[in-house]
């Protein structure tokens, strides 16, 4: 069984920075896809930025590319996101999810094919 555990989240002004981090525990995650997803207000969860936890390979969303930093610690089997120059419009509660299945080419980072998820964790961006 996989758990995942996010933290980090909270209140800051638009310009500001924040940090989420998801501890992963269970098994081992050679071969896996991790990914960070949010939800705002009324709206369908969405994806954000993802990464192969063998190669380290990343994916963003157009809307916090150049702002968002997707990262992870092998021996901590700890993913990062480092998100600078918020915005109202980043408002969610943002959410850390694993993915088993294979994938390569397009199409990896679709919410489908995460079958872990974590609690979530509320950011709430000022102006």
């Amino acid at each position: 069984q996989v758990q995942l555990v996010e933290s980090g989240g909270g209140s800051v002004q638009a310009g500001g920075s924040l940090r989420l981090a998801c501890a992963a525990s269970g098994r081992t995650f050679s071969g896996y896809r991790m990914a960070w997803f949010r939800q705002a207000p009324g709206k369908e969860r969405e994806f954000v930025a993802g990464i192969r936890w063998t190669g380290g390979s990343t994916s963003y969303a157009d809307s916090v590319k150049g702002r968002f930093t997707i990262s992870r610690d092998n021996g901590k089997s700890t993913v990062y996101l480092q998100m600078n120059s918020l915005k109202p419009e980043d408002t969610a509660i943002y959410y850390c999810a694993i993915s088993r299945s294979y994938c390569s080419g397009g199409g990896c980072y679709v919410r489908s094919l995460f079958d872990y998820w974590g609690q979530g964790t509320q950011v709430t961006v000022s102006s």
